[in-house]
Protein backbone atom coordinates (compact mmCIF):
# COMPACT_ATOMS: atom_id res chain seq x y z
CA UNK A 1 0.00 0.00 0.00
CA UNK A 2 1.20 3.19 -1.15
CA UNK A 3 0.58 6.71 0.36
CA UNK A 4 1.18 9.94 -1.78
CA UNK A 5 2.80 12.70 -0.50
CA UNK A 6 0.93 15.59 1.70
CA UNK A 7 0.38 19.03 -0.59
CA UNK A 8 3.62 21.05 -0.90
CA UNK A 9 5.76 18.29 0.34
CA UNK A 10 9.55 18.81 -1.38
CA UNK A 11 10.43 16.26 -3.60
CA UNK A 12 13.18 14.55 -4.95
CA UNK A 13 14.38 15.89 -8.54
CA UNK A 14 16.85 13.66 -10.19
CA UNK A 15 19.16 15.71 -12.47
CA UNK A 16 19.20 14.49 -16.28
CA UNK A 17 22.31 13.93 -18.35
CA UNK A 18 23.60 17.28 -19.00
CA UNK A 19 26.57 18.13 -21.77
CA UNK A 20 29.82 19.81 -20.40
CA UNK A 21 30.02 22.77 -21.09
CA UNK A 22 31.88 24.19 -23.89
CA UNK A 23 35.59 25.40 -23.69
CA UNK A 24 34.95 27.73 -25.85
CA UNK A 25 32.34 30.62 -27.36
CA UNK A 26 29.63 29.36 -29.76
CA UNK A 27 30.24 31.93 -32.53
CA UNK A 28 27.49 31.38 -35.36
CA UNK A 29 29.45 30.30 -38.67
CA UNK A 30 29.92 33.11 -40.57
CA UNK A 31 30.45 36.60 -37.97
CA UNK A 32 33.45 37.51 -40.10
CA UNK A 33 31.18 38.02 -43.27
CA UNK A 34 28.55 40.04 -40.94
CA UNK A 35 31.62 42.02 -39.80
CA UNK A 36 32.75 42.95 -43.00
CA UNK A 37 29.60 43.94 -44.75
CA UNK A 38 28.37 45.81 -41.57
CA UNK A 39 31.63 47.54 -40.48
CA UNK A 40 31.99 48.48 -44.85
CA UNK A 41 28.27 49.66 -44.68
CA UNK A 42 28.90 51.84 -41.17
CA UNK A 43 32.29 53.48 -43.16
CA UNK A 44 30.73 54.51 -46.01
CA UNK A 45 27.34 56.12 -44.48
CA UNK A 46 29.78 58.00 -41.89
CA UNK A 47 32.10 59.03 -45.29
CA UNK A 48 29.27 60.26 -47.02
CA UNK A 49 27.66 62.21 -43.59
CA UNK A 50 31.12 63.65 -43.60
CA UNK A 51 31.36 65.07 -46.77
CA UNK A 52 27.95 66.26 -46.38
CA UNK A 53 27.84 67.85 -43.09
CA UNK A 54 31.60 68.75 -42.81
CA UNK A 55 31.58 67.86 -39.69
CA UNK A 56 34.49 66.87 -38.07
CA UNK A 57 33.89 65.44 -35.47
CA UNK A 58 32.93 62.75 -37.30
CA UNK A 59 36.56 62.20 -38.09
CA UNK A 60 38.10 59.74 -35.16
CA UNK A 61 34.70 57.73 -36.24
CA UNK A 62 35.40 57.66 -40.04
CA UNK A 63 39.01 56.90 -39.13
CA UNK A 64 38.73 53.92 -36.43
CA UNK A 65 36.19 52.16 -38.95
CA UNK A 66 38.07 52.48 -42.00
CA UNK A 67 41.39 51.30 -39.97
CA UNK A 68 40.16 48.48 -38.00
CA UNK A 69 37.84 46.81 -40.41
CA UNK A 70 39.71 44.86 -42.33
CA UNK A 71 42.39 43.60 -39.25
CA UNK A 72 39.20 42.84 -37.01
CA UNK A 73 37.59 40.76 -39.75
CA UNK A 74 40.56 38.69 -40.81
CA UNK A 75 41.09 38.18 -36.52
CA UNK A 76 37.63 37.15 -36.59
CA UNK A 77 37.93 34.86 -39.58
CA UNK A 78 40.98 33.46 -38.25
CA UNK A 79 39.32 32.69 -34.60
CA UNK A 80 36.21 31.68 -36.22
CA UNK A 81 37.78 28.83 -38.55
CA UNK A 82 40.84 27.95 -36.46
CA UNK A 83 41.21 29.68 -33.48
CA UNK A 84 38.28 29.20 -31.27
CA UNK A 85 39.51 26.67 -28.16
CA UNK A 86 42.67 29.59 -27.81
CA UNK A 87 40.21 32.14 -25.58
CA UNK A 88 38.51 35.28 -26.44
CA UNK A 89 40.83 36.55 -23.56
CA UNK A 90 43.77 35.43 -25.49
CA UNK A 91 42.92 37.11 -28.69
CA UNK A 92 41.81 40.65 -27.52
CA UNK A 93 44.95 40.48 -25.70
CA UNK A 94 47.43 39.64 -28.78
CA UNK A 95 45.20 42.33 -30.79
CA UNK A 96 44.85 45.13 -28.35
CA UNK A 97 47.43 44.68 -26.00
CA UNK A 98 49.93 43.09 -28.18
CA UNK A 99 49.20 45.99 -31.05
CA UNK A 100 50.12 48.31 -28.99
CA UNK A 101 52.99 47.36 -27.63
CA UNK A 102 54.23 46.56 -31.12
CA UNK A 103 53.48 50.49 -32.43
CA UNK A 104 55.05 52.05 -29.36
CA UNK A 105 58.16 49.80 -29.18
CA UNK A 106 58.43 50.36 -33.17
CA UNK A 107 58.14 54.67 -32.85
CA UNK A 108 60.71 55.04 -29.74
CA UNK A 109 63.47 52.29 -31.20
CA UNK A 110 63.06 54.01 -34.68
CA UNK A 111 63.32 57.43 -33.84
CA UNK A 112 66.34 56.85 -31.59
CA UNK A 113 68.13 54.42 -33.90
CA UNK A 114 66.95 55.11 -37.68
CA UNK A 115 68.76 57.24 -39.80
CA UNK A 116 67.66 58.57 -43.55
CA UNK A 117 69.84 56.28 -45.98
CA UNK A 118 70.12 53.50 -48.00
CA UNK A 119 69.46 50.87 -44.95
CA UNK A 120 66.60 52.34 -43.72
CA UNK A 121 63.97 49.91 -44.29
CA UNK A 122 66.08 47.24 -43.91
CA UNK A 123 66.35 48.51 -40.01
CA UNK A 124 62.43 49.15 -39.97
CA UNK A 125 61.64 45.68 -41.20
CA UNK A 126 63.75 44.32 -38.23
CA UNK A 127 62.71 46.42 -36.06
CA UNK A 128 58.83 46.16 -36.13
CA UNK A 129 59.00 42.43 -36.59
CA UNK A 130 60.88 42.40 -33.48
CA UNK A 131 58.83 44.42 -31.40
CA UNK A 132 55.87 42.43 -32.46
CA UNK A 133 57.13 39.04 -31.68
CA UNK A 134 57.83 40.63 -28.38
CA UNK A 135 54.76 41.98 -27.64
CA UNK A 136 53.68 38.54 -28.81
CA UNK A 137 55.82 37.07 -26.11
CA UNK A 138 54.44 39.46 -23.39
CA UNK A 139 51.35 38.53 -23.87
CA UNK A 140 51.67 34.66 -23.40
CA UNK A 141 54.40 34.64 -20.64
CA UNK A 142 51.75 33.37 -18.39
CA UNK A 143 50.08 30.86 -20.31
CA UNK A 144 52.50 28.06 -21.41
CA UNK A 145 50.00 25.75 -22.78
CA UNK A 146 49.66 27.70 -26.07
CA UNK A 147 52.76 26.40 -28.24
CA UNK A 148 52.75 24.36 -31.35
CA UNK A 149 52.62 25.56 -35.25
CA UNK A 150 48.76 26.69 -35.31
CA UNK A 151 48.92 28.69 -32.29
CA UNK A 152 51.56 30.94 -33.48
CA UNK A 153 50.17 31.28 -37.21
CA UNK A 154 46.78 33.16 -35.29
CA UNK A 155 48.09 34.65 -32.47
CA UNK A 156 50.91 36.46 -34.01
CA UNK A 157 48.73 37.00 -37.30
CA UNK A 158 46.66 38.62 -34.34
CA UNK A 159 49.66 40.84 -33.02
CA UNK A 160 50.13 41.68 -36.28
CA UNK A 161 46.51 42.43 -37.52
CA UNK A 162 46.21 45.06 -34.09
CA UNK A 163 49.87 46.43 -35.17
CA UNK A 164 48.45 46.99 -38.47
CA UNK A 165 45.07 49.07 -37.07
CA UNK A 166 46.74 51.08 -35.03
CA UNK A 167 49.20 52.19 -37.82
CA UNK A 168 46.43 52.75 -40.41
CA UNK A 169 44.75 55.04 -37.61
CA UNK A 170 47.72 57.45 -37.55
CA UNK A 171 48.37 57.27 -41.54
CA UNK A 172 44.91 58.00 -42.03
CA UNK A 173 45.00 60.75 -39.69
CA UNK A 174 48.25 62.49 -41.38
CA UNK A 175 46.57 62.04 -44.48
CA UNK A 176 43.66 63.93 -43.28
CA UNK A 177 45.32 67.16 -41.96
CA UNK A 178 47.31 69.33 -44.18
CA UNK A 179 47.86 72.70 -44.22
CA UNK A 180 44.68 73.65 -46.36
CA UNK A 181 42.81 72.15 -43.74
CA UNK A 182 41.06 68.56 -43.82
CA UNK A 183 41.88 67.07 -46.62
CA UNK A 184 39.32 64.22 -46.84
CA UNK A 185 39.93 62.78 -49.97
CA UNK A 186 43.42 61.82 -48.93
CA UNK A 187 42.47 60.84 -46.01
CA UNK A 188 39.44 58.23 -48.07
CA UNK A 189 42.47 57.03 -50.53
CA UNK A 190 44.76 56.01 -47.95
CA UNK A 191 42.13 54.24 -45.75
CA UNK A 192 41.23 52.01 -48.79
CA UNK A 193 43.96 51.03 -50.43
CA UNK A 194 45.70 50.22 -46.66
CA UNK A 195 42.60 48.18 -45.93
CA UNK A 196 43.50 46.49 -49.13
CA UNK A 197 47.04 45.95 -48.43
CA UNK A 198 46.41 44.89 -44.64
CA UNK A 199 45.83 41.14 -45.13
CA UNK A 200 49.80 41.11 -46.99
CA UNK A 201 51.26 42.89 -44.49
CA UNK A 202 51.74 42.61 -40.78
CA UNK A 203 49.24 40.18 -40.09
CA UNK A 204 50.99 37.85 -42.51
CA UNK A 205 54.66 38.50 -41.85
CA UNK A 206 53.67 37.87 -37.57
CA UNK A 207 51.86 35.21 -38.40
CA UNK A 208 55.25 33.37 -40.07
CA UNK A 209 57.63 34.56 -37.45
CA UNK A 210 54.32 33.91 -34.46
CA UNK A 211 53.93 30.01 -35.71
CA UNK A 212 57.77 29.11 -36.06
CA UNK A 213 58.53 30.86 -32.66
CA UNK A 214 55.54 28.68 -30.83
CA UNK A 215 56.56 25.61 -32.71
CA UNK A 216 59.97 25.78 -30.55
CA UNK A 217 58.20 26.98 -27.69
CA UNK A 218 58.71 24.27 -24.67
CA UNK A 219 56.15 22.99 -22.58
CA UNK A 220 57.26 25.09 -19.30
CA UNK A 221 56.36 27.97 -21.72
CA UNK A 222 60.27 29.16 -22.08
CA UNK A 223 61.14 30.82 -25.53
CA UNK A 224 63.68 29.03 -27.41
CA UNK A 225 65.57 31.20 -30.40
CA UNK A 226 66.64 28.85 -32.08
CA UNK A 227 68.27 28.53 -35.46
CA UNK A 228 64.77 28.23 -37.52
CA UNK A 229 62.83 30.95 -34.69
CA UNK A 230 65.93 33.57 -36.09
CA UNK A 231 66.41 32.67 -39.37
CA UNK A 232 62.26 33.15 -39.85
CA UNK A 233 62.58 36.37 -37.96
CA UNK A 234 65.30 37.56 -40.59
CA UNK A 235 63.40 36.23 -43.57
CA UNK A 236 60.58 37.78 -42.36
CA UNK A 237 62.03 40.93 -41.76
CA UNK A 238 63.83 41.01 -45.47
CA UNK A 239 60.46 40.73 -46.84
CA UNK A 240 59.21 43.57 -44.47
CA UNK A 241 61.88 45.64 -45.87
CA UNK A 242 61.23 44.58 -49.32
CA UNK A 243 57.43 45.60 -49.06
CA UNK A 244 58.54 49.14 -47.86
CA UNK A 245 61.22 49.72 -50.57
CA UNK A 246 58.94 48.68 -53.69
CA UNK A 247 58.28 52.53 -54.19
CA UNK A 248 61.60 53.50 -54.44
CA UNK A 249 63.13 50.07 -56.18
CA UNK A 250 60.44 50.74 -58.67
CA UNK A 251 61.89 54.48 -59.27
CA UNK A 252 65.37 53.21 -59.89
CA UNK A 253 64.37 50.77 -62.32
CA UNK A 254 62.38 53.05 -64.11
CA UNK A 255 65.51 55.30 -64.09
CA UNK A 256 67.56 52.53 -65.43
CA UNK A 257 64.83 51.27 -68.24
CA UNK A 258 64.23 55.25 -69.67
CA UNK A 259 68.14 55.71 -69.68
CA UNK A 260 67.44 58.79 -67.77
CA UNK A 261 70.17 60.76 -65.49
CA UNK A 262 67.75 61.70 -62.93
CA UNK A 263 69.81 63.12 -59.48
CA UNK A 264 70.34 60.81 -56.69
CA UNK A 265 68.88 63.47 -54.09
CA UNK A 266 65.06 62.70 -55.91
CA UNK A 267 65.28 59.00 -55.29
CA UNK A 268 65.10 60.02 -51.79
CA UNK A 269 62.15 62.71 -52.02
CA UNK A 270 60.43 59.29 -53.44
CA UNK A 271 59.26 61.10 -56.69
CA UNK A 272 60.39 61.22 -60.70
CA UNK A 273 60.30 64.97 -61.72
CA UNK A 274 58.68 65.67 -64.46
CA UNK A 275 58.17 61.69 -65.42
CA UNK A 276 57.00 61.11 -69.14
CA UNK A 277 53.74 59.15 -69.64
CA UNK A 278 56.15 55.79 -70.13
CA UNK A 279 57.86 56.68 -66.63
CA UNK A 280 54.50 56.69 -65.24
CA UNK A 281 53.31 53.54 -66.24
CA UNK A 282 56.19 51.37 -66.12
CA UNK A 283 56.40 52.76 -62.20
CA UNK A 284 52.96 51.71 -61.92
CA UNK A 285 53.79 48.65 -63.20
CA UNK A 286 56.75 47.90 -61.21
CA UNK A 287 55.59 49.43 -58.06
CA UNK A 288 52.39 47.18 -57.63
CA UNK A 289 54.31 44.30 -59.38
CA UNK A 290 56.79 44.80 -56.53
CA UNK A 291 54.22 44.61 -53.95
CA UNK A 292 52.39 41.68 -55.87
CA UNK A 293 55.61 39.88 -55.55
CA UNK A 294 56.63 40.11 -52.12
CA UNK A 295 52.29 39.54 -50.83
CA UNK A 296 52.63 36.15 -52.89
CA UNK A 297 55.93 35.27 -51.41
CA UNK A 298 54.36 35.57 -47.91
CA UNK A 299 51.08 34.02 -48.77
CA UNK A 300 53.31 30.76 -50.37
CA UNK A 301 55.46 30.37 -46.72
CA UNK A 302 52.60 30.45 -44.51
CA UNK A 303 50.77 28.22 -46.78
CA UNK A 304 53.70 25.52 -46.62
CA UNK A 305 54.10 26.50 -42.58
CA UNK A 306 50.21 25.54 -42.51
CA UNK A 307 50.86 22.36 -44.24
CA UNK A 308 53.08 20.89 -41.90
CA UNK A 309 50.52 20.96 -38.67
CA UNK A 310 47.91 18.11 -39.06
CA UNK A 311 46.16 19.92 -36.17
CA UNK A 312 44.19 22.24 -38.74
CA UNK A 313 42.63 19.62 -40.00
CA UNK A 314 41.18 19.38 -36.32
CA UNK A 315 40.41 22.40 -35.39
CA UNK A 316 36.69 23.01 -34.25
Amino acid sequence: MTYSPPPGAPRARIPGPQQPPPTYPQIRTGLWKHCLGGGLGLWVLTALVTYATKNTTLLPTLILLGSFLMPVTFVLWAYERHGRDLGVSVILGCFLTGGTLGVLGASVMEYYLLHPSLWMFVGVGLIEEAVKLGALMFVLRRQPRLHGMRAGLILGATVGFGFAALESAGYAFNAAVSTKGIDLRALLETEILRGVLAPFGHGLWTAIAGGVLLTYRQLNGRFRFTGPVVGTYLGVSLLHALWDSTHGIAIWLVARLSRTGLDKQLFAQGYIPRPTDQQEHLFTAFSVGGMVLVALLGIAWVRSLARRDPSWRNTP
